[in-house]
This record gives C-alpha cells, sequence and structure tokens, in this order.
C-alpha cells in the first residue's frame, strides 16, 4: 500500500494519527510533492536530505524533521535509508510544532514511532493503541528544535548564489566576490540575506558546510577528509566549529 492508499485508508476509518514504513536505496529520490496531513519525517538507518518551500534540511539519524500539512517537499536519500513517517491531522487535537523543523528523537519516542508502524487503521478511542498513539503526540510536542535547517532566500540572485555555495560548500570566495556575481554590494547582499534567511551571509555558509559534512559523516568517510573537502584549514578546526554548533564531536554524532 502506497502512502495515499494508507491516508485514504485512514481518514475513512477516522484515524488522526497513522504511521507507515518504507525503505529506500541511497540517492533515491521521492519527487515534490505534499499531503494535507502533518507529517515526522524519522530514519532509523541513514541520511535524509529534504528540500522543501521553506528551505533545506538534513537529517541523519537519532533526528526527524516535522513538515507542517500541506509543506511541498522533495526527500533526497543518503545511504540506504530506513523511513518511519507519523502522519498527523488537523483534527487529531494535540499541540504540535508550529513550524516546520527537525527536531531530535529520543529513544522512547523511536520505540514509540516504531511501534506506531504496527497498528492498523481504526483503532478504538479508548484502545492501547490510541493511548501509544496520544503518548506518541505528546512526546512529540516536548521535542527540542535543532540547528540543522538551513533556509533560503526569496531574491533570485541570492538564491543563486545559495544553490551554487550548496553543490561547492568548500568555495572560499569572500562577501565582495560574491556581491559583485550577484550584481548588487556586499552591504546590499548582508542586508538582503539577513532580512530573508534570518541569518548572516557568514553563519548561513558555515551551515552549509556543516550540513554537507554531516551526510559525508553518514556514509563513514574519515573526519579529516570531510574536514579538508568542506573549506576547512585542519580536522581540530572543523571539529571545533562542529562541536559548538552541535553540541559534540563529530566522531560522536551518529553513536
Amino acid at each position: 500500500m502506497d502512502v495515499d492508499q494508507h491516508l485514504r485508508a485512514a481518514a475513512r476509518a477516522g484515524t488522526a494519527i497513522t504511521a507507515i514504513a518504507a525503505d529506500y536505496p541511497h540517492g533515491h529520490v521521492i519527487a515534490s510533492h505534499s499531503h494535507a496531513y502533518g507529517q515526522l519525517l524519522y530514519a532509523i538507518e541513514g541520511v535524509m536530505c529534504i528540500e522543501a518551500e521553506g528551505g533545506r534540511w538534513v537529517v541523519p539519524p537519532t533526528r526527524g524533521v516535522w513538515l507542517e500539512g500541506g509543506v511541498r517537499h522533495q526527500v533526497r536519500m543518503s545511504g540506504d535509508v530506513k523511513m518511519r513517517t507519523v502522519f498527523v491531522a488537523a483534527n487529531a487535537g494535540a499541540q504540535l510544532p508550529r513550524r516546520s523543523c527537525v527536531l531530535g528523537i529520543p529513544p522512547l519516542l523511536r520505540e514509540l514511532i516504531v511501534a506506531a508502524i504496527d497498528i492498523p487503521s481504526g483503532y478504538g478511542p479508548d484502545s492501547r493503541d490510541a493511548c501509544l498513539m496520544r503518548l506518541l503526540l505528546h512526546e512529540l510536542h516536548a521535542l527540542p528544535v535543532l540547528p540543522l535547517h538551513l533556509p533560503l532566500p526569496v531574491d533570485t540572485r541570492l538564491r543563486a548564489v545559495c544553490r551554487r555555495l550548496i553543490e561547492a560548500p568548500d568555495d572560499c570566495r569572500t562577501v565582495d566576490a560574491w556581491a559583485a556575481e550577484a550584481g548588487m554590494s556586499s552591504r546590499t547582499l548582508h542586508r538582503l540575506f539577513r532580512q530573508q534567511t534570518g541569518m548572516r551571509f557568514g553563519y548561513w555558509r558555515q551551515q552549509v558546510r556543516l550540513l554537507a559534512a554531516l551526510e559525508r559523516l553518514a556514509r563513514g568517510d574519515k573526519v579529516v577528509d570531510v574536514a579538508l573537502d568542506h573549506g576547512y584549514q585542519s580536522q581540530s578546526a572543523f571539529a571545533a566549529m562542529f562541536r559548538r554548533h552541535f553540541g559534540m564531536p563529530p566522531t560522536a554524532f551518529y553513536r
């Protein structure tokens, strides 16, 4: 049963919360689409790279991404991915994240997600299955939001700069050089970038490098190779930046 069939069956049964499992090979892309349901995308193995209207997310294991209902998104797999998705209808009667974001997935929620996969549509409101689903929603509401989001500006000139940096995160050209390529002054670039992304250009470029590095680390690449390939002068400089951003060294991130 595909996702649309699964959601139609849930709607017919009056089920506000439902879950589905799917496995994908490295490099597989789920084309841009949307659902009326909000959804928690979680991979027990592999890394998901999600392109959505509001930007880009990189989601490693032990993390998940919450997407609001109606948000168009594309998912690209980095490594073999075992995806587990929880769909939540607007009438579920729960407080949910107010915007699309990356969330930490603690062990309890992970087990609830895995258990929810086996719950069929049409469970009774007072059943054990309904209690499990309600607990899953309570846990979802309590999760911390993580800094794994890469917002994209609206301005087409800035978007072109961003796309080139995403494709080549080791590009070390100065802000003045990027501004000249975009046909604007560096002051205008800084102003528009902050207005449209909520980030400084330098911080955004740092975020690009860190998120690209996550994909490589997930595939088991050596930390030193990842550091040098993403514009860092040394492994120690990369590890220091990684620790400041994620609170742990890169060697510990996927444990």
